[in-house]
């Protein structure tokens, strides 16, 4: 199995999210991006319009909106690694469908109260599932390591899926999330608020990989 830490962008503006984006990716090849609508999530983030990444980046976008399908042109026009979409949002299977009718891999976020038992109806036709402990529109978050018990679910669903987790990942508990059956770490807080977050993101690279 591989492992991959995406460090994350989570912009309000357009300077914002050049200076995240300029960070994220000279640590990494694959990064998250976080897009909000002020609904589904209470802040509003920079458009997926407006977003550009670096060439040489692979891109996964976390669409936490309640109607993904509004922003189904735009995503499609940035054709990105991933696209993970909230399972409590609208229409859903319409937005799962079209993104692989243009071979872009899907995945699907829970959020903490979200059983795991509601990934059942997309597993077969998805690439990804995000188990969701943040703070819905922020970085930072709490680490509720109770959520583990959704990945063993998971995996009992389909073995070779690959999970991510996002919300509240450090050195202190990104062996835990390893050893439970997560491959994808995002990471924000962590770097963003490090003193030298390119030594944090090496120190955590080199805690996956023991």
């Amino acid at each position: 199995m591989s492992y991959n830490i995406c460090p994350t962008v989570t912009a309000y503006s357009p300077e914002e999210y050049k200076q995240q984006i300029e960070l994220v990716s000279s640590l990494s090849k694959r990064i998250h991006i976080d897009y909000m609508d002020g609904m589904f999530a209470p802040t509003v983030s920079q458009t997926i319009h407006e977003s550009w990444w670096p060439k040489h980046v692979k891109a996964d976008l976390h669409i936490m909106y309640k109607y993904p399908m509004k922003v189904i042109d735009d995503v499609l026009d940035h054709h990105p690694h991933l696209v993970i979409v909230h399972a409590e949002s609208d229409h859903v299977s319409s937005f799962v469908h079209d993104l692989h009718e243009h071979r872009i891999k899907v995945g699907i976020a829970l959020l903490p109260d979200t059983p795991a038992e509601v990934a059942h109806h997309f597993i077969k036709v998805i690439d990804h599932v995000l188990i969701f402990s943040g703070n819905l529109g922020h970085h930072g978050g709490h680490a509720d390591l109770a959520l583990l018990e959704k990945v063993a679910l998971i995996k009992q669903m389909r073995p070779d899926i690959e999970i991510g987790w996002d919300g509240g990942i450090d050195e202190q508990n990104i062996i835990a999330l390893k050893e439970a059956g997560v491959s994808v770490f995002n990471v924000g807080s962590a770097i963003h608020n490090a003193d030298n977050p390119h030594d944090t993101y090496q120190r955590m690279q080199e805690l996956i990989q023991s």
